[in-house]
Formats: C-alpha cells, sequence, structure tokens
C-alpha cells in the first residue's frame, strides 16, 4: 500500500481535485524528458514536464504475483523531442520510466505510482504505443554465464582484457564512395588486412549518425582499399565524408582469440564442449566416441 502525502490525501478527501499525470523517462544515454496530459508546464524535482505532448496513458494494470505488469503510453509524434527517427534509432529501448499522479495545482503533493522501463514500440505513421513494463520484467532476464564452445565475453570487457585502444586494433577512417544503404567504400583502413575488422563496431565522429555505432558484418580489401558492409543500415543515410572510428572484432572461436588477440589465458568458452553430433552416436566396437565430427 502506497502512503501517501498528508497534504495529497487532503486533496483527495476534498472531493474536488486537480490532478494528473505525468511522466519521467530518462533514456540510456542520460537525458532526461518529463510529460505530461495537463495543458501547462509542470515542474518538481528539477525536469519541466511538457504539456500537449501527445501521450495518452492506459489503465495501470497490477496483480499480487510475479508476473510482469504492463501500461500502455500512447502517443503522436507532436513533440520535438520524440522523432521517429530517434524511435527508429532505438534510442528510446530500455528507457526508465516513472510514472506520477500530480496535483497541479500544488506539485508538492504527488504520489509515484509505478516505476518501470520502456518495451516493445509499435509505430504507425503518425502514433506509436509504447509498452511500459514494469521491474518485473527484470527477473525474467537470464542471468549467469552459457555453457558454449565460444567465448562469452565481450570483446574488450574487463573478462576479456584486450585494449582496443591500442593502434593494432584501432583506426579512424572516412567514406570514400556509397555503394548500398550499408555499405562503403573507406579510406585510412588498407594497412589492415581484409577481415580484420569483421564483427567489430564503428563509431561515427561526423556527420547526422555522430555519436552512433554500428556493427560490422563483413571488411574486404580490393586493390588495397577497403570495402565495409554493416550489419544494419543506419535510420540515418551515410554519406561521402562521413568520418569514423572503427575497432576490431572477435567471431568468438579460441583460434581468434590465439592468433589475433593472442589472449587465450582470458578465453571464457569451452572449446573442448562435445558437439551436438555426440548425442547421435550409437555403440560400436570400433569407438569413436571422442566427441569428434561424425
Amino acid at each position: 500500500m502506497k502512503q501517501l502525502d498528508p497534504a495529497l490525501q487532503a486533496h483527495l478527501d476534498d472531493g474536488t481535485t486537480t490532478l494528473a499525470w505525468c511522466w519521467r523517462i530518462t533514456r540510456a544515454d542520460g537525458l532526461s524528458f518529463g510529460f505530461t496530459d495537463h495543458d501547462c508546464v509542470l515542474m518538481f524535482e528539477g525536469t519541466d514536464f511538457e504539456p500537449e505532448s501527445g501521450f495518452a496513458a492506459s489503465e495501470i494494470r497490477a496483480g499480487s504475483d510475479l508476473s510482469v505488469d504492463a501500461q500502455d503510453a500512447e502517443g503522436v509524434l507532436s513533440s520535438d523531442r520524440i522523432t521517429e527517427t530517434d524511435i527508429l534509432d532505438g534510442r528510446w529501448d530500455a528507457a526508465e520510466v516513472e510514472l506520477w499522479r500530480v496535483n497541479w495545482a500544488d506539485t508538492s503533493q504527488r504520489v509515484l505510482m509505478r516505476r518501470g522501463a520502456v518495451g516493445q514500440i509499435r509505430r504507425g505513421r503518425m502514433a506509436f504505443v509504447a509498452e511500459v513494463r514494469s521491474l518485473a520484467h527484470v527477473l525474467g532476464q537470464t542471468v549467469g554465464r552459457t555453457f558454449q564452445a565460444g567465448c562469452d565475453a565481450a570483446l574488450g570487457d574487463a573478462r576479456c582484457g584486450v585494449d582496443l585502444e591500442d593502434p593494432v586494433f584501432k583506426s579512424a577512417g572516412s567514406v570514400v564512395d556509397l555503394m548500398r544503404d550499408r555499405a562503403f567504400v573507406a579510406s585510412g583502413l588498407g594497412g589492415f588486412n581484409a577481415g580484420w575488422f569483421a564483427f567489430g563496431t564503428v563509431e561515427w565522429t561526423s556527420g547526422v549518425n555522430s555519436g552512433r555505432r554500428a556493427e560490422v558484418l563483413a571488411h574486404d580489401l580490393i586493390d588495397g582499399i577497403a570495402h565495409l558492409s554493416l550489419l544494419e543500415a543506419p535510420v540515418r543515410a551515410i554519406t561521402e565524408g562521413d568520418s569514423f572510428t572503427i575497432r576490431a572484432g572477435c567471431d568468438k572461436r579460441i583460434e581468434t582469440c590465439s592468433a589475433k588477440f593472442a589472449n587465450v589465458a582470458n578465453f571464457r568458452g569451452f572449446p573442448h564442449i562435445p558437439g551436438q553430433d555426440t548425442i547421435l552416436r550409437y555403440a560400436s566396437r570400433e569407438g569413436g566416441h571422442e566427441g569428434g565430427v561424425l
């Protein structure tokens, strides 16, 4: 049961109320945004809650078990702080959400109704519907390591230990010529072998994608000139002259860990785990039960 501020409780008991909904959303990049269904700007806790943002909430659903409660926040793309490009670009994914019930005549009278995170976002031509999941959704996430042949560490993290700032694994380049929406010819990478940056990352340092990262699908070398293909096309189109910083990638195999990074001591996989073919074998006098390829 929620404990209400005495002043807010007295306001509710009066029978004539001046209440509004307020949403505070904090994105993964640290930016915070406030929205309200009231017709004036409301301010509290250092946040301005923007009116007429196009936000409208469904009913609040809450259960006594550990199932994930959800609420829909529906809105039109009318706020200049909510753009379709940012939604497509994933900038609102997994954003933290606070839902407040506020006395708009005196914002010191308020109660936090729930906390959650932005889940699935469904987009239309002129509107969107964002699912606001309760904190119980964290209980459904997989925790712990996976017993697998490949490494389960992220290249360059504390468990891996590879220094991706080393010039051997990092370089600067720029787009020379576009081949497709996610493939281009790049300058500045001619000194690296083909495939060196495959499965790595590109961090854009200029252009409309500045500050965003993309995964590299393929790195080819044709006549000494680098050709890069990204895993997905950026929401904002790549243009000639866009500069970037690129870092090497890893395919998670122990052979790559040894030959490319000399980092087998930190390999976080189980390379000798028997393959799926092991369970398909049948008993025989000839043996062949070493887990090798059939």
